[in-house]
């Protein structure tokens, strides 16, 4: 299963001085894009990167159930200090029976309107 997750500095998360945003980088920055890097090589994160001009990161993740995607996201240093928002992808190929199945209930649904309109 593929899943968008979405990290983005909460707002408490903040650093407030210099001292506090040096310390933020290096404890939490720096060790989050080197998991990233590493869940990368692992096939974990199989795209996505960090959203420009911002403190958040929007990863597509492939993981075999919750409880694996619990583990990626919580593995990142970063997390603690983030809110998370995560949403399961389905594929394209899914979608398509998906829509085909709504598209002969509407065909079928039609084709009974139009005979009870015959009808009358």
């Amino acid at each position: 299963m593929q899943f968008l997750v979405r990290l983005s500095l909460s707002s408490g998360a903040r650093p407030n001085t210099e001292t506090e945003g040096l310390a933020f980088i290096n404890n939490y920055i720096f060790p989050t894009l080197e998991r990233c890097s590493e869940l990368q090589k692992e096939q974990k994160i199989i795209a996505g990167g960090p959203e420009s001009g911002s403190v958040a990161l929007a990863l597509i993740v492939q993981a075999a159930s919750a409880a694996e995607l619990d583990e990626v996201i919580t593995s990142l240093p970063v997390w603690p200090r983030m809110e998370t928002t995560v949403t399961l992808l389905t594929t394209f190929e899914d979608r398509r029976r998906s829509v085909d199945a709504v598209l002969e209930m509407v065909k079928s649904r039609a084709r009974k309107q139009q005979k009870a309109d015959d009808r009358q």
